[in-house]
């Protein structure tokens, strides 16, 4: 959150700034034709939020003239993408390049999306309102396979054509990039290219390479020519039998460029605070987790470039919360000097610093020691499983002992706030391991009701948050299939019966039918391109939303389109078997994760590779993962 004087300054220094540029502005819009202020009004009053399309945050920029525009699109309403930290980074990896201007949209709600098809108004940019359909490039952000919906939904409303082959020469160039591009088979048919890997130095390339096209008048084939020969680039409409694409990886995080002054936006996001990368890549080798694979090598900002970035960018936004993120926190080499030293620096200012995905360590509770010297956000710790056994299939690598410990260390430290993450359907499981999750959460209960009544305050807080566990590409889980919709019902009601009388406890599930979706179009093929069309044409929106998910019509999209969501959410590959993802390669090696597929069957765990390389990127790099 930001502290409510400063964010006063920031909105009379914005509107300092804005006096200052008003007429330049105006004629600028008006030279360009775009929507004027009182059909820009009509809309506004129309709408549930209107601070969701306003732009004009402070720290946004607005370049009065470029040679290039690029529109960055997030799929899902504001709150949602103003919290990206990857789309943070690409806006302002993208406007420092002279000539390039980057301009912000985001998935209209529902509302909004209804005014702009009654008044037969394009989707604008934030920055200048200008129509996407202007825009040279439009870039999609894929976080989350649910969103891809709402892609076609911001096509359609720019007045664009969904598929890349009816675009003409004027359209905008269509690419996307992020997590789920590791799989681009579903979403291929409506992208001109794919960006696979790290986009901070890929993005900017590729935007220059379609400048310098679109200066030496070079037909968008020639273009997509060029652009296929770039690293991390997949262009779907050049595929052959012989493609391969090589992710990109950003080599020195420290020397990379991050997010320069974050815009401030002037309605709550979710994560509205300072968040910092301090690591990216992951060496722990969790079996189902895709992030820990796709991210690897593992890459590190120095303690003292973090403690810069903390500086500049409470300084020029005013926040009083700095997060510090990586897929494991807690395994950041320099963690036990930095948390120390960050928070001396930021008491001062009342500013509280949280440590997600904390690691579960004896040293941790020196650390919580520091911590509860400035206000205390809460705590996560992620077990995944319910059992040692189910743990050491997954290759987590704590005991139960490591977990009670560090729950303890945090009550102790007076944190009454934790949340644990847990999945069900994970391969082998058993009942057993169900009933293990609440047995866990009772210990934990028990534990904390044992410190003396001064130090409960207002009680325990024990967020018990469990999702099903959806197999991914590029794990070594990406065989195994999805347990089957009403299994996944039976455990979350057995959880719950078994959770009854855990002081404390609160549990949340994830919605079992869209978790067959995601894992459908997880490892889906390029047939399900044409069930997302069809589902969109259903009425498919926001479909990450429970009450927007529309399960009937998903169900009628893959009736009309001959195919069955939960076949492909239950397919068991063999290992042998070509997968749709093949032609990608993330450096991981498929006879490493054919290894890690059998060791996790026999119960096998894999110790952690710091320091102890296992040999997953094979013998064609010149390095190991560790870089």
């Amino acid at each position: 959150m930001i502290n409510l004087s400063i964010r006063c300054a920031l909105f009379f220094a914005r509107d300092i700034h804005g006096a200052n540029n008003r007429n330049a502005q105006k004629t600028r819009m008006e030279r360009n034709r775009i929507l004027d202020q009182k059909a820009f009004n009509r809309l506004l009053a129309r709408v549930e939020k209107p601070a969701r399309y306003i732009g004009g945050e402070y720290n946004s920029i607005v370049k009065q003239e470029a040679d290039i525009r690029f529109a960055l699109l997030f799929p899902d309403v504001y709150e949602i993408g103003m919290s990206h930290l990857g789309s943070r980074i690409l806006y302002h990896a993208l406007n420092r390049v002279d000539g390039v201007a980057c301009e912000r949209a985001f998935a209209p709600w529902p509302d909004m999306e209804q005014v702009l098809r009654e008044e037969h108004m394009p989707l604008f940019s934030l920055e200048t309102r200008r129509p996407l359909k202007e825009f040279d490039i439009i870039g999609f952000a894929l976080l989350y396979e649910m969103c891809y919906t709402n892609i076609l939904q911001m096509l359609d409303l720019s007045g664009i054509p969904l598929l890349a082959k009816d675009r003409a020469e004027s359209d905008p160039l269509i690419i996307c990039g992020g997590p789920c591009a590791c799989n681009p088979t579903p979403i291929a048919p409506f992208m001109d290219a794919v960006l696979i890997g790290d986009g901070e130095d890929m993005t900017p390339e590729v935007t220059l390479a379609v400048l310098n096209a679109k200066r030496a008048g070079r037909s968008k084939a020639e273009l997509l020519k060029e652009l296929s020969n770039i690293r991390g680039v997949y262009i779907p409409s050049l595929k052959t039998d012989e493609t391969c694409v090589v992710r990109r990886i950003v080599n020195d995080l420290d020397a990379a460029v991050f997010t320069g002054e974050p815009i401030v936006p002037y309605l709550g996001i979710v994560h509205d605070r300072v968040a910092l990368e301090v690591m990216r890549g992951c060496t722990r080798g969790c079996r189902f987790c895709q992030a820990g694979y796709i991210y690897r090598p593992i890459r590190e900002r120095k303690s003292e470039t973090v403690m810069e970035l903390a500086r500049q960018q409470i300084a020029c936004t005013g926040y009083d919360e700095v997060s510090l993120l990586s897929l494991s926190t807690g395994d950041y080499s320099e963690v036990h000097k930095l948390v120390p030293e960050i928070i001396r620096e930021m008491e001062a200012g009342k500013v509280s610093v949280s440590l997600p995905s904390l690691r579960v360590d004896s040293e941790l509770a020196s650390d919580l020691k520091v911590m509860q010297t400035v206000r205390k956000a809460g705590l996560t710790f992620a077990p995944e499983a319910g059992t040692q056994r189910l743990r050491d299939v997954i290759n987590k690598n704590v005991t139960e002992d490591d977990i009670l410990r560090a729950t303890q260390d945090a009550f102790s430290a007076g944190w009454s706030s934790v949340k644990l993450y847990f999945m069900i359907g994970l391969p082998t499981e058993t009942d057993e391991d169900i009933l293990g999750i609440a047995q866990l959460a009772r210990q934990i209960s028990w534990q904390f009701y044992q410190l003396p009544k001064e130090m409960r305050g207002k009680g325990l807080r024990l967020n018990v948050s469990v999702s099903t566990f959806v197999p991914k590409p590029f794990t070594a889980f990406q065989w195994s299939g999805q347990i089957p919709p009403d299994e996944i019902r039976r455990k979350q009601e057995l959880l719950r019966n078994a959770l009854k009388g855990v002081r404390g406890a609160e549990l949340n599930c994830h919605y079992s039918l869209l978790s067959v979706l995601e894992a459908a179009f997880s490892r889906g093929d390029e047939k399900l391109a044409d069930v997302l069309l069809r589902a969109y044409q259903l009425g498919c929106r926001f479909d990450s939303w429970s009450e927007h998910f529309q399960s009937k019509a998903w169900a009628q999209a893959f009736a009309d389109c001959g195919l069955s969501e939960e076949a492909y959410a239950q397919r068991e590959y063999a290992l042998e078997d070509p997968l749709p993802w093949d032609f990608v390669d993330m450096l991981v090696t498929k006879a490493y994760l054919r290894r890690e597929y059998k060791r996790a069957l026999s119960g096998e765990t894999t110790p952690d590779c710091r320091g102890n390389c296992h040999g997953c990127f094979g013998a064609r790099y010149e390095t190991d993962c560790r870089m």
